[in-house]
């Protein structure tokens, strides 16, 4: 590219634009929080209170797509906004949710909140790599990926101190409870989530006025000149049905993302299962060390793909996970619960590695085929609620099962791209 063809990086909008990836991550985690906690307020079985996943997850199944058409026609910067919108509302949904104390209006909020997600999560990371000088785009990506995982352990933390309650009476105490005492517990803890999302709500909205005010460069503002010479998405869509490493990799991104929700959804579960007497602000500590433990590893294994093929460490990753969960399964105590916490580590570099590697050399297919690897995420809502059936039938810990056959797939598909030959591999680490 000619060094006059390089622009600087516009610091407002990039700053605007990594915070998202900071937001979408404490959305996300904040569900591990819910479903223990609805579960506590509602009294659930671990099948109804999965539906919490399940909800959200839906939400970027049906949106991805039109997320990606709302791209194409409208440009970058105006598909953010469209979708910090969408998320805003959707946070102040839980307002009435708990006036009401309904279950359904909670699922409901959280499914209009991930369609904002969708909207977000498809446009912002492309985003980012338009935003200045295209030769330190990885370098920008790399940036706001470091976000992400603080966001998650904000999430959980926010969801630790101002949800949980850490009223936990036993069924022997709840039978022992008037009518009175009964409905005031459960307005208590359903009310509990109204004031933490509406802090949310009004930081999502202010970011959506400063995205509206703030001068994005051209390239992020509308579509790109040559829309109408590109592929229709369904010309898209019929040429990538004929591509098996990418519907591998769709396959393989719907199976990671139902490990990594299974497993931090159903942490706090598992901990007050295997060590009696837990209570779930203690719990909840093992799945903010767990995400610790996920962000660390997104470093180190970033550093070590300088030296290793990354679908190959991939795959020694999964491997690990495999080990893990079955300890987790077939252990238990507070060795199961060490293991299952430790799985966020090997976990850490699937995403980006699985996305990177289903994507290479699709050239003009590349958009469509975001938007599927975008919408293969509800495997989070289909995997866990497949744990909470198995969790009803046959206890927690063969739930756990559910995941070791996720990352079994993981393991697969790592397997089969390694051996084919990689251009550039770096990119990667990027995403």
């Amino acid at each position: 590219m000619p060094a006059e063809s390089k622009s600087t990086t516009p610091l407002a909008p990039l700053i605007l634009i990594v915070t998202l990836f900071f937001l979408w991550g404490i959305a996300n985690n904040l569900n591990d929080v819910l479903m223990p906690h609805l579960r506590k307020a509602f009294f659930l079985t671990d099948l109804q209170s999965s539906l919490v996943q399940s909800a959200f997850y839906m939400g970027y199944f049906f949106l991805a797509l039109p997320a990606g058409w709302a791209i194409q026609r409208w440009g970058y910067q105006r598909t953010v906004l469209i979708g910090l919108l969408v998320f805003g509302a959707g946070a102040l949904m839980f307002y009435p949710a708990a006036e009401f104390r309904e279950y359904g209006w909670f699922l409901g909020a959280l499914f209009v909140v991930a369609s904002g997600l969708a909207f977000l999560e498809t446009s912002a990371n492309p985003l980012i790599t338009v935003l200045g000088d295209p030769a330190r785009a990885e370098q920008r990506l790399n940036l706001a990926q470091a976000f992400n995982p603080l966001g998650a352990i904000s999430g959980v933390l926010i969801g630790r101190e101002f949800i949980l309650s850490g009223v936990e009476p036993t069924q022997q105490e709840l039978a022992a409870m008037s009518t009175a005492q009964l409905e005031a517990f459960q307005i208590a803890e359903a009310q509990s989530v109204q004031m933490p999302y509406l802090i949310i709500a009004a930081v999502v909205l202010t970011w959506a006025t400063l995205v509206a005010l703030t001068k994005f460069p051209p390239q992020a503002q509308a579509p790109e000149p040559a829309a109408r010479d590109r592929l229709s998405m369904r010309e898209a869509i019929s040429q990538l049905m004929g591509r098996r490493r990418f519907l591998f990799g769709v396959a393989a991104q719907f199976f990671y993302v139902g490990a990594q929700v299974g497993v931090w959804s159903f942490m706090i579960r598992y901990a007050q299962a295997q060590v009696p007497g837990m209570g779930e602000k203690t719990a909840a500590a093992y799945l903010t060390w767990s995400l610790v433990a996920f962000m660390l590893g997104r470093f180190i294994g970033t550093a070590l793909m300088s030296r290793v093929c990354p679908t190959r460490l991939m795959g020694g990753f999964a491997l690990a996970n495999v080990a893990l969960t079955l300890i987790a399964v077939f252990v238990g105590g507070q060795l199961g619960l060490y293991a299952l916490a430790a799985t966020s580590f090997f976990m850490s570099i699937m995403f980006p590695t699985i996305f990177a590697s289903s994507l290479r050399d699709l050239g003009p297919l590349t958009k469509a085929a975001s938007s599927f690897l975008v919408m293969s995420i509800i495997g989070g809502a289909v995997l866990t609620a497949a744990m909470g059936a198995v969790s009803d039938a046959s206890g927690i810990s063969f739930a756990i099962l559910v995941p070791t056959v996720c990352f079994m797939v993981v393991g697969s598909f790592a397997w089969s791209v390694s051996r084919v030959p990689a251009h550039d591999l770096k990119a990667v680490a990027a995403l």
